[in-house]
């Protein structure tokens, strides 16, 4: 006992444990990344040697070397030689999921997964404004501080704009958000603790890992194939441990382009129902009513939150989007977003409701497909011999390289000599 109380003296950082888990490893590393999340390991802080936190929490070494191991595998710590284990800080090699394009301004820029470059768009953006402009009694409404959920004359407006579009969905369901990623963020914050698990194809939006990171979440990748997520894999990582939420696009996944039979979507909401697992649906790729499978929150709409947003409509800068989630879910929703923000700007949402009540959104969309779709055609020409893998109306497609080949190879070679 003597030992003990030296060593906890000792211990820089001393983790509450409940010995009566069956995998005190596992709950160490969870713990691990909840003190993180929580600001009170930071990094650059040392943890304890492993044989003095042993000695502290009266366990095995071979357990606490599990935990750090663990620790490591997650991002969440890095081990040197002569330095011991330290939070990891944000590594300048590590690669970024975001960045800005640097393509001239007279140039097409295929770099970015962005809406395609159009006059309109200003053109819209000017009538909106004048329109907002000579409204005194709109601007007062917008100007003022709005419900967290959003203001409900916005939500109307979506609500019933989605609902065209075979996006059933009431306002009631609906919270506002600055965007996709906003509202991958909100879910994740809200609706799921440091520590835990979520999951998602092992190949995905890097958006969503960089979020569950900062969260000090688990991310588990998810085996697939061509119809993306595999039902079988997601089981058998459920039966090795608890997954919180399932992320998944379904319409064609960012990066590869897989797009999900509608038996594929079933069989993945019967495994998230026997596992209690949330569905987080990604649809910021807005895709067309008659290119679309059925959404998993009209398959299971209990567990399932779906994201839309305009970047891919309207454009990226118009911070603007929605959450769909169950109605009981929406107190944890709204609490969070009101700690982080309050609530999204009304005069954002002013805007865009003008545009989708004006008809400049259904304008642009057909507008924008038909151009897509051009574009893929002429993909399919040059690279066809390459099998690359597309959505008729998607922004990028997915290449496989032989190997050694990677894509910054690729990107340099000569146009005539990668067509050959």
């Amino acid at each position: 006992m003597r030992i003990q109380e030296k060593a906890r003296a000792r211990c820089q950082w001393l983790p509450a444990l409940d010995k009566n888990q069956d995998t005190l490893y596992l709950a160490l590393a969870d713990q691990l990344a909840a003190d993180i999340a929580a600001g009170i390991l930071k990094p650059g802080d040392s943890l304890p040697p492993q044989r003095l936190l042993a000695d502290a929490l009266g366990v095995t070494l071979g357990t606490i070397s599990r935990a750090y191991r663990e620790a490591e595998r997650r991002g969440l710590t890095e081990a040197k030689v002569g330095s011991g284990t330290r939070i990891r800080g944000v590594q300048s090699d590590e690669p970024k999921f975001h960045h800005l394009s640097k393509a001239d301004a007279d140039s097409i820029d295929l770099s970015l997964s962005i809406p395609i470059p159009n006059p309109a768009r200003s053109e819209y953006l000017a009538i909106s404004l004048e329109k907002l402009a000579n409204n005194p009694v709109a601007l007062r409404q917008v100007l003022a501080y709005q419900p967290e959920q959003g203001n409900l004359q916005q939500r109307e407006m979506l609500a019933t704009w989605l609902t065209q579009h075979q996006l059933t969905v009431s306002a009631d369901e609906l919270i506002l958000t600055e965007g996709g990623q906003h509202a991958d963020f909100l879910a994740m914050q809200a609706l799921i603790r440091p520590g835990e698990a979520v999951a998602s194809a092992a190949l995905t939006y890097p958006g969503m890992i960089a979020v569950a990171r900062q969260l000090g979440l688990k991310h588990l990748p998810i085996p697939t194939d061509a119809q993306g997520i595999r039902p079988d894999a997601l089981e058998r990582l459920c039966q090795q441990q608890k997954i919180r939420l399932l992320y998944v696009m379904p319409e064609y996944n960012n990066p590869t382009g897989e797009q999900m039979s509608e038996s594929r979507r079933l069989a993945l909401v019967e495994v998230a129902r026997r596992y209690d697992l949330l569905i987080l649906e990604d649809a910021v790729q807005y895709v067309l009513p008659d290119q679309r499978g059925t959404p998993f929150y009209h398959l299971a709409p209990e567990r399932s939150l779906y994201i839309f947003s305009v970047s891919k409509i309207i454009e990226g800068g118009i911070r603007f989007g929605a959450l769909r989630a169950p109605t009981n879910l929406m107190p944890r929703l709204s609490a969070s977003l009101r700690a982080q923000c309050w609530s999204v700007p009304g005069i954002v949402g002013a805007l865009v409701c003008q545009w989708l009540e004006s008809g400049h959104v259904d304008a642009l969309i057909d507008w924008q497909w038909q151009e897509v779709k051009q574009r893929q055609a002429l993909l399919q020409t040059l690279l066809g011999d390459y099998s690359p893998i597309a959505h008729p109306y998607g922004f990028h497609a997915w290449l496989n390289l032989p190997e050694p080949w990677r894509a910054s190879i690729l990107s340099k070679k000569p146009k005539d000599k990668v067509l050959r």
